[in-house]
């Protein structure tokens, strides 16, 4: 019979919050245009300074005014750890505040939210300031309940675009055991139950250096094509229903030799492998070490696919909204939980990273709505 707890985790940040409103049952919730105009004025890209404090400053006040605030790992984070119930299980509401370095092809000015025709304008406003705003909204329409069936914890991460380690994997082990979640990143408010996993090889390739004129040397670019040409065209068996078939593309290739005359004596070459649900990132090494001579090193088996059982209460009450469902080719902060999470978010993947990002405004007053409708029937 107590009030959810919540942990709000803000790492280092380019983003403000915007102004509060009476939005959902006259709770103290955040404007959402306001909020997300902010976020596009002031977004946190991964190669900017690690701390802002005046953008750290707008949004920690805000929280501490709503929530109680105290230091984290050098962010600002606040937890209402008093006010958990010991006897339920906790649901974790995320989304990330960080975005990616605007485009060449930008018309608009990335860093100043423009809001025309139902649009907002800026850098970050679909992916994925929009779901990060909503989910804050949605949090704050629960918070101070005490019949919840779970306790609530809402965490706004960084590095999410670079899949780095200071962002939602740096803050799992000090939150409380998570049983769910909701991932929030733009899918038009349906459901992506499923998500490939990401696997980058390093692949290196060695011959002998030799003297372009005189026929000398082993050709290690020559000696790569072969196992190029392997990683085009073999197909795994398993072919998922909800991720298709697994993968794998060369999209990076060089040498250290730069001479018009030098034969090359190494060749490097980057794979980037996408797995669907029914491979592990072991079975496909297995399988590449078989059939290539190169030698191959995985950068990271972090991103794992992950998958949500179809008969989990957040999709069951997706689908009572009918809301559809897929398997998502991107991959998000989700494969970094170690535990069924629902992708689901207001904007469109389809305008993510795209010059002149938008988010429709009535597409956020939506989500908050349907993120509402659809823990109430978790809740």
């Amino acid at each position: 019979n107590q009030a959810p707890s919540v942990a709000v985790h803000v790492t280092p940040l380019k983003a403000s919050i915007g102004q509060q409103a009476d939005y959902v049952d006259d709770a103290d919730v955040l404007d959402p245009e306001m909020c997300t105009q902010s976020i596009c004025g002031l977004p946190y890209t991964n190669s900017t300074p690690i701390a802002d404090p005046d953008s750290n400053l707008l949004l920690t006040a805000w929280l501490d005014d709503n929530c109680g605030v105290f230091n984290f790992m050098g962010a600002q984070f606040s937890d209402i750890g008093s006010a958990s119930n010991n006897n339920v299980d906790s649901l974790l509401l995320n989304s990330h505040h960080d975005t990616v370095k605007p485009n060449r092809n930008y018309t608009l000015d990335p860093f100043t939210p423009i809001e025309k025709d139902g649009r907002l304008y800026g850098l970050g406003s679909n992916d994925a300031g929009g779901c990060l705003v909503s989910l804050i909204a949605v949090f704050m329409h629960y918070y101070g309940r005490k019949d919840l069936a779970y306790n609530l914890v809402f965490a706004a991460t960084a590095e999410e675009e670079i899949s780095g380690v200071n962002g939602i994997e740096k803050l799992l082990p000090e939150l409380p055991p998570l049983s769910c979640g909701i991932v929030g990143e733009p899918t038009l408010m349906n459901m992506a139950v499923a998500e490939r996993g990401l696997m980058v090889l390093d692949v290196l390739t060695t011959g002998r250096a030799g003297h372009a004129a005189r026929e000398e040397g082993e050709n290690a670019l020559y000696k790569a094509l072969a196992d190029i040409d392997w990683f085009r065209n073999y197909q795994f068996e398993k072919i998922s229903p909800l991720l298709g078939k697994v993968k794998m593309t060369v999209t990076v290739i060089d040498t250290e030799n730069k001479a018009h005359n030098v034969v090359p004596a190494q060749c490097h070459f980057v794979v980037d492998a996408r797995v669907n649900e029914l491979y592990t990132f072991e079975e496909v090494l297995e399988t590449v070490h078989k059939h290539v001579k190169s030698e191959v090193k995985p950068r990271s088996t972090r991103l794992r696919s992950t998958s949500i059982p179809m008969d989990h209460p957040l999709v069951k009450a997706g689908l009572q909204l009918d809301r559809s469902y897929y398997g998502s080719p991107t991959t998000s902060d989700k494969a970094l939980m170690p535990f069924p999470t629902l992708k689901m978010g207001p904007g469109d993947s389809a305008r993510s990273h795209t010059a002149d990002e938008y988010i429709h405004m009535h597409e956020i007053q939506e989500g908050i709505d349907l993120y509402i409708q659809l823990l109430n029937q978790v809740l």
